[in-house]
């Protein structure tokens, strides 16, 4: 039989009447003659109950038992997800990671699949099991310990497990109805995409889109899963929601397809730095050991022999990246005037597979940002995107401004 892989998202079940609603989508797709596996994630706000629990319990707390607790939560869904199932008569069976198994590296709360072997699950289908409902987010590592995936792992586990077993297509159910142009919230004129390419969301997941984790995108993309995102709470989701698909498969192509935005972010400045080979490896590489997500960078030309290093990192890692600057300072590794922390920032960016083919984005974009009367601190560019750095209190003006710009509120 044909298979489908669908996922439902914490707010998808957050209580059993959101899991039976659930569950009837699930069996609809049964009665169209489909062997499912269903991916399910915790209740909404169970896992971030669990982590409080750790939290409070050991503060420096051991990975192991970290992921023990937390993976938890989506083992108490995948069982009611699949006594709800065989409550209408659909032949279910929960299976938690363990069972699968989905193998995993031993990188606790951070693992990576390794592999997801078919036969137990592919055995039960053959003696009659029509879903298969799987707990997102967990596998077992090679010393047969439980492992967790990091925050958002359900959606890695489902287009994973579409990728094992050559499903038709995933389905990630969740509480929007697509993927949009940019945030509804901000721009009331933001519109749904029927259609995204696989680069356009990774950049878009990468830049802030809250829609999808990008390491499921990645994966999709890499093993050509057909992607599809839609709301949990539309009655009848046969032709609707976003397919995250091949560029191939997109007929018509705006230059820009939509605009992200990252709140808070951090503009971070070395101030006279040594303009020497291998200056870059020394502060970047301190920066990384203390696990300082380091984004922009950009070097400016100073006084002779010297330099300036720019580069940004989220807001609450600040501290952090300052330590680490001072560690290395102190061991004299590296050598500067002073460091400059601008946490009043906001990223705002413009992504389209259409600026391969397309000149003047760069332009646009800046005249855009410039009649409103915002100022640029940093730009950086790749081949389907430009990032800018702005004030805050300017990010929900930017964003409604660049989606005006490039006409995203109108269909190629």
């Amino acid at each position: 039989m044909p298979l489908l892989v669908m996922k439902f998202g914490g707010t998808s079940v957050a209580d059993l009447d959101r899991i039976r609603n659930a569950a009837g989508k699930v069996r609809r797709e049964v009665e169209r003659g489909y062997d499912v596996i269903v991916i399910v994630s915790a209740m909404s706000g169970k896992t971030n109950e669990l982590v409080g629990w750790v939290e409070q319990t050991s503060p420096m707390f051991d990975a192991r038992e970290y992921d023990a607790v937390v993976s938890s939560g989506e083992n108490v869904t995948a069982g009611l997800m699949a006594l709800t199932l065989q409550e209408m008569d659909v032949p279910a069976r929960s299976w938690q990671g363990w069972q699968v198994p989905l193998k995993t590296t031993s990188a606790h709360s951070a693992a990576r699949i390794e592999e997801i072997p078919r036969a137990n699950i592919d055995a039960k289908f053959a003696e009659g099991m029509r879903v298969a409902v799987v707990a997102g987010f967990q596998g077992i590592s090679p010393e047969g310990r439980i492992t967790t995936l990091g925050r958002g792992g359900s959606d890695t586990t489902a287009v994973a497990f579409a990728a094992a077993f050559g499903a038709e297509r995933c389905d990630i159910y969740t509480d929007v109805d697509g993927v949009y142009t940019t945030d509804p919230r901000i721009e009331d004129k933001a519109r749904k995409l029927d259609k995204i390419a696989f680069e356009e969301m990774l950049e878009l997941a990468s830049l802030g889109a809250k829609v999808l984790q990008t390491r499921s995108v990645e994966l999709a993309m890499r093993y050509k899963v057909r992607l599809r995102v839609l709301s949990s709470f539309e009655e009848n989701t046969e032709n609707s929601g976003t397919l995250v698909c091949d560029e191939e498969d997109i007929m018509e192509k705006n230059v820009v397809s939509g605009v992200a935005y990252v709140r808070d972010e951090a503009k971070m400045t070395l101030i006279s730095v040594a303009d020497r080979p291998g200056i870059a490896a020394a502060i970047f590489g301190p920066l990384s050991d203390a696990g300082v997500n380091v984004d922009m960078i950009v070097q400016n030309i100073s006084e002779e022999g010297r330099t300036d290093m720019t580069f940004s990192c989220p807001v609450n890692q600040v501290a952090r990246a300052e330590k680490a600057m001072q560690d290395a300072k102190e061991k004299g590794e590296i050598n500067f005037h002073d460091l400059v922390a601008d946490t009043d920032v906001a990223k705002v960016s413009v992504v389209g597979i259409g600026m391969r083919s397309h000149a003047g984005v760069a332009s646009q974009m800046f005249k855009a940002l410039s009649s409103e009367g915002i100022n640029i601190k940093v730009i950086t560019t790749s081949e389907i995107k430009i990032s800018v750095l702005i004030d805050r209190k300017y990010m929900e003006l930017a964003v409604q401004a660049l989606h005006d710009a490039f006409g995203l509120d109108k269909a190629a």
